[in-house]
């Protein structure tokens, strides 16, 4: 297997299952609108924060189990259960009008995120283990990245088409459980060599304690590694500020199509989808392409902290400029650097994964790169709620600039410190 200048790639069938599965699994059509949808249901901005607080404690709690079992029973086994609750998050999501049938469709969803977030991820870094290519992991994982961004591209004017023709936003749930279903069959169909080493059978579950004892005492031991923490810190903290404000840009887009005089001959539903399936679909080309030269950009630092540590405060920055802007209410500027943001989450994400690689004993990586995903979610379900109230009272601009404040003061923590990494 050859690097990104290669041509080897393509003889490698199971790295186009991984760009199959990142690009089916981002035929999320909800994406673009769901804070619109839930704000047609008529939810304020803290109801939302606390929906997705809900998610997120949920995903929490189960988090660090559901990653044991992973590396215990078998890495594609808790994929396909993953897989089958969200099928049911997006027919309740479809079907529910009142705010308790939308926290049991985050419950489920949350079901599916802890038994799919970490384990693709490790099932990646096992094949490149197999094949003896770890020193490509962050092209790797960055090219697969990459295909799931160019899902999410096209999932977003999929979606602008479905709303601007149905006039609700609902729609888009039920058109999201084709590609759960795709991806079903897909992941069926990998090696169960890429299960790792696991138990099976009586005797699994006769030795599922001691098994989840040694690899809690994995766990323990990276996590006495200080630059492992800081990764995790600085992963879990970029993600749940970037995951809790991204889906503001909804509203922001919202209010720019309603302004613009363009259109006007159509309803302000149809502008809507419009402008929003535009700039998602521009958004998601840019990550893509970011993604995808994940490896390169990493080829060109002499040190992968640095990288992290300056994407990490740009990022920072930028939320500031996009809070800023909605307050001045130019709408484009905030547009913009929320396209930028988006570019820096998918070119920095390639880069955490290959840092945490390197510090995580594969056979338990998926319980690792768990553990991170449970400090971004316990983030996320405190910042969530906070910037909805924030919205509320002072208007997105305002919640912005006090979020990215709030980051800048706390950067000290995460930041990675090359010397200390060998």
């Amino acid at each position: 297997m050859r690097d990104s200048a290669g041509k080897a790639w393509r003889y490698d069938l199971q790295f186009w299952k991984f760009r199959a599965y990142g690009f089916l699994k981002n035929l999320r059509f909800f994406d673009p609108f769901l804070l619109l949808f839930l704000r047609e249901a008529g939810l304020s901005f803290l109801a939302i924060g606390s929906l997705i607080s809900i998610r997120e404690i949920a995903t929490n709690l189960l988090e660090i189990p559901s990653g044991v079992l992973a590396d215990i029973f078998g890495r594609r086994r808790a994929m396909l259960v993953g897989f089958s609750f969200y099928l049911l998050a997006f027919l309740l999501f479809y079907l529910g009008s009142a705010y308790g049938v939308f926290v049991l469709a985050m419950l489920a969803f949350a079901v599916g995120e802890t038994f799919r977030s970490g384990t693709h991820k490790a099932m990646i870094l096992e094949h490149l283990r197999l094949c003896d290519c770890e020193d490509r992991k962050v092209t790797y994982y960055g090219k697969t990245r990459a295909a799931s961004q160019l899902g999410s591209a096209i999932a977003s004017l999929i979606a602008a088409g479905l709303v601007f023709w149905t006039g609700s936003f609902r729609i888009v749930f039920l058109a999201s459980i084709v590609p759960t279903l795709l991806n079903l069959l897909l992941l069926a169909s990998y090696p169960k060599s890429l299960d790792g080493v696991h138990l099976s059978g009586a005797m699994g579950w006769s030795l599922i304690h001691s098994r989840f004892a040694a690899t809690l005492r994995s766990l323990g031991a990276m996590l006495r590694d200080s630059c492992t923490i800081r990764g995790l810190a600085s992963s879990a903290g970029f993600d749940a500020l970037f995951k809790a404000s991204k889906d503001y840009l909804q509203p922001i887009v919202q209010a720019q199509a309603l302004a613009l005089p363009l259109f006007l001959s159509l309803r302000g539903d149809q502008r809507t989808a419009l402008l929003v399936g535009i700039t998602y679909f521009a958004i998601f080309l840019a990550t893509s392409w970011a993604s995808s030269r994940a490896g390169h950009v990493q080829s060109r630092l002499k040190h992968l902290e640095r990288g992290i540590n300056l994407t990490f405060l740009l990022g920072v920055g930028l939320f500031a400029v996009s809070g800023i802007a909605v307050h001045l209410r130019v709408d484009g500027v905030a547009i913009l650097a929320f396209l930028i943001i988006y570019m820096l989450q998918n070119l920095r994400r390639p880069m955490l994964v290959g840092y945490l690689a390197d510090r995580i004993q594969h056979g338990a990586m998926a319980s690792g790169l768990s553990m991170e995903v449970q400090l971004r979610t316990l983030l996320l379900a405190g910042l969530a709620p906070l910037l909805g109230g924030l919205a509320d009272r002072y208007g997105i601009g305002i919640a912005l600039l006090l979020f990215s404040g709030g980051a800048f003061l706390f950067s000290p923590l995460v930041v990675l410190r090359a010397e200390r990494s060998k």
